[in-house]
């Protein structure tokens, strides 16, 4: 370990050795890369986004409470509907019952458990195609959720409620430019090497934990749900925790990773928000933003991208919506989520970090063609995030 890298550690050990933590003294440290060793990283982001306090002093009153509410989620939203499912799907005479399957009263708890599939459905397809070029999320989790995989368990968890969901209709999925894919959810071998199968009974992949996760957010959150995306949004957050060193948080990375990606999408749901596309918080604007700053700063590549009629929708709703998570490898993301999360003025930085892509690779889009250029910009070519990083960040202190 270089005498740099150690230094760097001592400074963040320093600083979280603090009673309270300072704050600014920690996005500045973050701002630049956080070590991975001792899971500082994790500790980190969790105070970053908002999770844990900065009195260390209430830190494990604060977990503890939040971890007790999570296993309260999932007795609420997931063991009572597959109990009752159990309970009342089994035999023909509680069809009688006032509540049953056809009744078309909107209150009834069979019409919540449809539409709640449809969500299901979504996020399944969805997350078993999670980083397809890494194993981790195809392997079992050390923590399987022992509320859920308890083999004395009779009720319906969503691994079951997705193989038997009685929408056997093809699942229409409308994505946000418009374009409709129609797609077969129940396909029982998956249908590309992408597709994660399910493992054995009592076993548990972590693809399955980020289902749980966003489903659960999808019922507390029924005014956005669930949204093609958000698993993009989650994959980074858990892989972090799950990886995580020391096995005591390892332990509850499902329920913290809940909640900071909760506190994430309270941030930034606004890009998710149909509605507020073209509102002042809503992406559209965000995009154009991307443009007018790039204006400032490189008028001449902002010209030759206007004249080409490449609006930054084609690239920057990806960028901007999905913090670059589809644009890096795992590592890379991470690595920019740093800053990001550390970047007090939240994601300013992220569009100064999407005009250095655009200048860094200015050589190419000026002699590039419109067909050129859009698959430089959808398939970005550099893949040294340092450098992009080192760029956003002159393009930062150059106002």
């Amino acid at each position: 370990m270089s005498r740099l890298h150690q230094s760097r550690i001592a400074d963040f050990q320093e600083v979280l050795g603090e009673p309270t933590v300072a704050l600014g003294k920690l996005r500045e440290l973050c701002f630049s890369g956080i070590p991975f060793d001792g899971g500082l990283r994790c500790l980190c982001w969790k105070i970053l986004l908002n999770y844990l306090p900065s009195e260390k002093a209430l830190w494990s009153a604060s977990l503890k409470k939040q971890r007790d509410l999570y296993s309260q989620f999932l007795k609420e939203m997931i063991i009572q509907p597959g109990i009752a499912k159990a309970n009342l799907g089994v035999s023909r005479e509680d069809v009688t019952l006032e509540d049953h399957p056809l009744n078309p009263n909107p209150d009834s708890r069979w019409n919540t458990y449809f539409k709640d599939n449809e969500v299901l459905l979504q996020i399944d397809k969805d997350v078993r195609r999670l980083y397809p070029d890494m194993a981790f999320f195809q392997r079992p989790t050390d923590y399987p959720c022992l509320l859920i995989l308890d083999p004395q368990n009779e009720f319906e968890t969503l691994r079951r409620r997705v193989e038997q969901t009685t929408l056997k209709s093809q699942t229409v999925a409308r994505n946000r430019s418009g374009v409709t894919n129609v797609s077969s959810p129940l396909k029982s071998t998956p249908s590309s090497l992408s597709e994660y199968e399910v493992l054995p009974n009592g076993c548990e992949a972590h693809w399955e934990v980020v289902e749980r996760i966003l489903f659960i957010y999808a019922k507390l959150n029924p005014g956005i749900a669930y949204v093609q995306g958000m698993n993009e949004i989650v994959g980074p957050l858990y892989y972090t925790f799950a990886t995580d060193p020391n096995s005591e948080w390892k332990e509850h990375a499902e329920a913290d990773t809940f909640f900071c990606f909760t506190n994430l999408m309270s941030e930034i749901r606004d890009n998710f928000i149909k509605s507020l596309d073209d509102s002042q918080c809503g992406i559209t604007y965000k995009m154009e933003k991307v443009y007018s700053t790039l204006k400032e700063k490189d008028v001449e590549l902002y010209l030759k991208l206007q004249e080409q009629n490449i609006k930054p929708q084609f690239f920057a709703f990806r960028w901007l919506t999905l913090l670059l998570s589809q644009e890096f490898l795992l590592p890379d993301v991470i690595r920019i989520w740093d800053s990001l999360f550390a970047d007090d003025k939240r994601f300013d930085f992220l569009l100064l970090v999407c005009c250095a892509m655009l200048i860094l690779i200015r050589d190419q889009l000026l002699e590039g063609d419109f067909t050129l250029n859009m698959r430089l910009l959808q398939d970005y070519p550099i893949s040294d995030v340092h450098l992009i990083l080192k760029k956003a960040k002159e393009l930062q202190d150059s106002k």
